[in-house]
């Protein structure tokens, strides 16, 4: 049983597995309204609204509606250059996303979080991760889904170190510490995306691995790309 996403709001469109995310979604012909705000353009394409610019002074503009939202938004310390701008980008600008979210008339968020998620972890990342994660149950979400990863393996545009470090190590590790493809994650919150239910559901990445090899729902046959 599934239960379609007309309208998507999508952040972290330009992002490893956002990236994904977004062919998904284009490809799926019973979506009829993709909203996501970028730093940079996207292609353009057929149902696709994509906002140029900072996403804390896009959100404001944002219009509905919008029956999901699927926030991608991530980065490293490394990356960002501080914890303060760390916490930015992981935890304040998901939690004002699924603000606005709600405003807009979303009643599914979806979160890409990550192994380990805690807000007792000692580990910084995971701690913020945590912190999100609990923070977005207080905003009264009639569904929420976090997905906690292991490593994420793929294609980035930016070098990061001690992924490319671990990448070897996370592929023969087994069940939820394996690493997987972020090209999965994204097939599987397509497929979560369209899943109906209620309240809190937390996915890790041995469930993620199963459900992104589902093959995709492009719409009815009528409607499918030849």
């Amino acid at each position: 049983m599934t239960d379609v996403p007309r309208h998507v709001l999508l952040a972290g469109a330009t992002g490893l597995t956002g990236n994904f995310v977004l062919r998904e979604l284009l490809a799926d012909r019973d979506v009829a309204r993709i909203l996501a705000p970028t730093r940079r353009p996207l292609p353009p394409s057929p149902r696709l609204e994509n906002p140029v610019g900072m996403l804390h002074r896009l959100l404001p503009q944002l219009q509905p509606p919008v029956d999901v939202v699927i926030c991608c938004l991530g980065t490293t310390i490394r990356h960002a250059g501080s914890r303060e701008a760390f916490r930015m980008a992981d935890f304040d600008l998901p939690l004002a996303l699924g603000q606005k979210a709600r405003k807009l008339g979303a009643r599914h968020y979806l979160v890409i979080s990550s192994l380990g998620a805690s807000p007792a972890s000692r580990t910084f990342y995971n701690q913020v991760k945590g912190e999100l994660e609990q923070a977005l149950g207080k905003q009264g979400w009639p569904q929420l889904t976090v997905v906690r990863p292991s490593l994420l393996l793929g294609p980035r545009q930016e070098f990061r170190l001690m992924e490319k470090i671990a990448a070897p190590l996370a592929w023969v590790l087994t069940g939820r510490w394996r690493g997987i493809q972020a090209e999965v994650v994204a097939r599987a919150l397509c497929q979560l995306a369209r899943t109906p239910g209620g309240g809190l559901r937390i996915v890790e990445s041995d469930e993620l691995r199963h459900l992104g090899k589902k093959p995709r729902n492009l719409g009815t046959p009528s409607e499918a790309a030849p």
